[in-house]
């Protein structure tokens, strides 16, 4: 099920929209300032985010560049063909102008989900200098390449996907599961122990930071 964040401090528009879209069968979160939104983005990343302009305290035009990864379609009533352009190059993904037409909206999602989607499975992940090529399995970190084994590389793969986000042990094994079966909570550590030390043998750091009793998450400099 897609999870879509609403950015919108109008409690109508909200209902409304969360009305429409989980009977569409989305999963729907909202944020009624800049800054909750934020908040919500640092634990949680969401498939597709409608972003309003309008907001108290940072407005849209000031969180739209903090957002990564996420394809944004952004709501307004400013109907000025430069205010528009000047969002898509921005970074938004999309420019719908409130009031907009339910249906409209409904394709610009199911566009923007499927683009996402498709570059999923072919584009690369970044963090700091690594790079992952899950089209390819290749990994480089600061241009030189490291070879992983097939479940390093699903580990790897899912906490990039989700850089912020502490994975619990139970889902980092159910999620690659599928690929790497012969991965179970026994030989966790050592694969991420494996993948640690390799990762840092090229650049003396380390990537992988442990949540004692939780799980794992990317580490930020």
């Amino acid at each position: 099920m897609h999870h879509i964040l609403i950015i919108d401090d109008d409690v109508n528009i909200n209902k409304m929209l969360d009305r429409v879209l989980t009977k569409a069968g989305y999963r729907v979160s909202h944020a009624y300032s800049g800054t909750e939104a934020l908040l919500f983005l640092s634990v949680e990343k969401p498939d597709l985010i409608l972003l309003d302009l309008m907001l108290p305290g940072l407005s849209g035009e000031e969180v739209l560049p903090e957002i990564e990864g996420v394809p944004v379609i952004v709501m307004s009533a400013k109907v000025d063909v430069k205010d528009k352009v000047g969002m898509l190059m921005g970074g938004a993904a999309d420019y719908i102008t409130k009031p907009f037409d339910i249906e409209e909206l409904l394709a610009r999602i199911a566009v923007q989900l499927r683009k996402s989607g498709a570059a999923g499975e072919t584009g690369m992940l970044t963090f700091d200098d690594i790079v992952l090529m899950p089209g390819t399995w290749q990994v480089q970190v600061s241009g030189r390449e490291v070879r992983l084994t097939k479940t390093e590389f699903a580990i790897l793969k899912l906490l990039m996907e989700n850089p912020r986000q502490v994975i619990t042990k139970s889902i980092l094994l159910d999620k690659i599961s599928e690929d790497t079966p012969d991965c179970v909570e026994s030989s966790l550590k050592v694969h991420v122990s494996n993948l640690r030390k390799k990762l840092r043998d090229v650049s003396g750091r380390d990537y992988i930071e442990t949540v004692w009793g939780i799980g794992f998450k990317m580490k930020e400099k």
